[in-house]
């Protein structure tokens, strides 16, 4: 009879323990630089997809405008552990990981929705996956944020017009800063964080940011004219720390990588309808919206080409990636 008992509160123990497994809750926390975006709209969906379907054994905790420290650190974070997902530009990430510097590079994207479609490629998604696997992470979202616009208190109607200035460029890599030199303009990697002050207190003359930033900071205080810099868009990824993702187990890892990607939708939709509510709010606060001549905009895309190809060359697993990426931009062109 004692052997019975004792059996019996042994499988006790197992179920319990069993029991409070299965019951284990995770914090998911996510980080961005910005508010009021595409990029926190696609948090929020997020939150609420995982949290559903997870039947609250992940809970999702969004800190968007810098709330978790500046982008190095919560990238730093991911890397480490203390963080699960920061949506910085690609260009942040590129400490961690060389091959995001591909996302910089002008001339692959038509529009938001071509972009998408690229992105969502099969054989692009399978290549982003292995995106930072040496460092511990993995963008499990990748997405264009807007277009790359040039902030500037001189306005830029010209690539001349770049002479001399100290633009801030998203990322310190030589694929984002190089293509500036060229065009004789003095280009310096500065957290989104700092920028606004730098501007206030003319530190730098200009910076490249997504559209959205300047709007939803109201950089309109600060400077007027905006330019939209030639087929280039501001790519965002959302690294993640893969030993977290494996710690979910198979069936909630699962919900967490279905779930991004159920959200992106709103990138094609809430944020292209965005950019034109981005643009009227620019305007009606007194901002310009310049857009280069043709041969300009030839003239941007030429120098940037040759500022990039010595780089492409010196480094062959980022030239696949672009060509993969060219490839894939042919394919989904009208």
């Amino acid at each position: 009879m004692k052997n019975a008992w004792a059996g019996l509160f042994v499988a006790g123990v197992f179920v319990a323990a069993a029991g409070s497994a299965g019951a284990q809750q995770f914090t998911m926390k996510i980080s961005a630089p910005t508010a009021n975006d595409v990029s926190t709209e696609w948090m929020a969906a997020v939150k609420k997809g995982i949290e559903s379907r997870s039947g609250g054994k992940i809970k999702v905790q969004l800190y968007p405008a810098n709330q978790l420290g500046q982008i190095p650190a919560t990238v730093e974070g991911v890397a480490l552990g203390t963080i699960e997902m920061t949506l910085p530009a690609a260009g942040f990430l590129v400490g961690l990981e060389p091959r995001f510097e591909v996302f910089d590079i002008p001339g692959i994207f038509d529009n938001i929705p071509h972009g998408m479609q690229v992105l969502n490629d099969p054989e692009i998604r399978k290549r982003l996956s292995t995106f930072g696997a040496s460092k511990g992470i993995e963008p499990v979202v990748t997405f264009l944020h807007g277009p790359m616009m040039l902030l500037s208190h001189k306005p830029v109607r010209a690539v001349a017009d770049l002479k001399g200035q100290k633009i801030r460029a998203p990322g310190g890599a030589p694929i984002q800063m190089d293509p500036l030199k060229r065009m004789g303009a003095l280009p310096l990697s500065m957290p989104l964080g700092e920028v606004l002050p730098a501007l206030q207190n003319r530190t730098i003359d200009g910076s490249e940011a997504a559209f959205g930033v300047f709007t939803a900071f109201k950089y309109f205080d600060v400077a007027k004219a905006l330019t939209y810099l030639p087929s280039s868009y501001l790519v965002v990824g959302g690294a993640t720390n893969r030993n977290w993702l494996k710690s979910l187990g198979r069936d909630l890892e699962a919900i967490v990588r279905e779930e991004s990607r159920k959200a992106e939708l709103v990138f094609s939709t809430w944020g292209v309808e965005d950019l034109d509510r981005i643009a009227k709010t620019w305007q009606k606060n007194g901002g310009q919206l310049i857009t280069l001549p043709p041969a300009e905009s030839k003239r941007y895309l030429d120098e940037a080409g040759r500022a990039v190809a010595p780089i492409l060359s010196a480094r062959p697993q980022i030239k696949q990636d672009y060509e993969a990426l060219l490839a894939a931009a042919r394919k989904y062109r009208k």
